[in-house]
């Protein structure tokens, strides 16, 4: 009876083999949990900079084509100009389009910051130029680790239609047909992101567009 009653418990070299064995799973596991969390945080955090970049581009080209030919008096020439600023690197406008949802025009101005991304600056378009105001307004990070290339369509002379680098209202007294952007990222990693964006209101109603380049309605 002694000798069955003391083989029936475990020794203390099954316990520790069983304490490794566990400790072993436990290992194991917590490894398993952790690469599944990582992972889970890294395809979050991308889904989240994704839908970030999809709702900045549907923003910006909701604004381009709500773009509005809005002209203001000249002080010194004493005509009316149109607020129309396009550079390769640069674009200025006003749009019917307010991202706050307030009444009136809005101005835009998208430009590149290097090493950051594409910057927005936004300001309420009055009778007056809205270059000032945009320039005194603060800019904020749209597109972080990307930079933006621009380009105009217009309607030449002989009615072809051509992509320009630049396109200046105060100069054409006209809105470009569309305008097209495209977004390539700076770690070259990343697919580059594109709008092409109609304008649908591109002349205005008493201003007529100047002879260099035909504005096609």
């Amino acid at each position: 009876m002694r000798r069955a009653h003391a083989n029936a418990g475990f020794t203390l070299i099954e316990v520790l083999l069983a304490l490794g064995l566990s400790a072993a799973l436990l290992g194991l596991l917590s490894s398993a949990v952790f690469l599944v969390a990582s992972d889970w945080n890294r395809d979050s955090g991308q889904l989240e900079r994704k839908l970030d970049e999809a709702l900045a581009l549907l923003q910006i080209e909701r604004a381009l084509q709500g773009a509005f030919p809005h002209s203001w008096l000249d002080a010194e020439s004493l005509t009316r100009l149109i607020h129309f600023r396009g550079e390769d690197d640069s674009l200025s406008w006003v749009s019917t389009v307010s991202p706050q949802r307030q009444p009136g025009l809005s101005a835009w101005r998208l430009e590149n910051e290097p090493q950051q991304g594409v910057t927005l600056r936004l300001a309420q378009a009055f009778a007056d130029n809205p270059e000032p105001r945009l320039e005194d307004a603060q800019p904020s990070l749209l597109l972080p680790g990307y930079q933006a290339r621009f380009q105009y369509l217009h309607t030449e002379l002989d009615e072809s239609r051509q992509w320009t680098g630049e396109w200046h209202g105060d100069e054409q007294l006209a809105l470009p047909l569309a305008v097209h952007i495209v977004f390539e990222a700076l770690d070259g990693e990343r697919p580059a992101l594109e709008i092409v964006a109609r304008i649908r209101n591109s002349r205005h109603r008493s201003i007529q567009p100047s002879g260099g380049l035909r504005i096609m309605p």
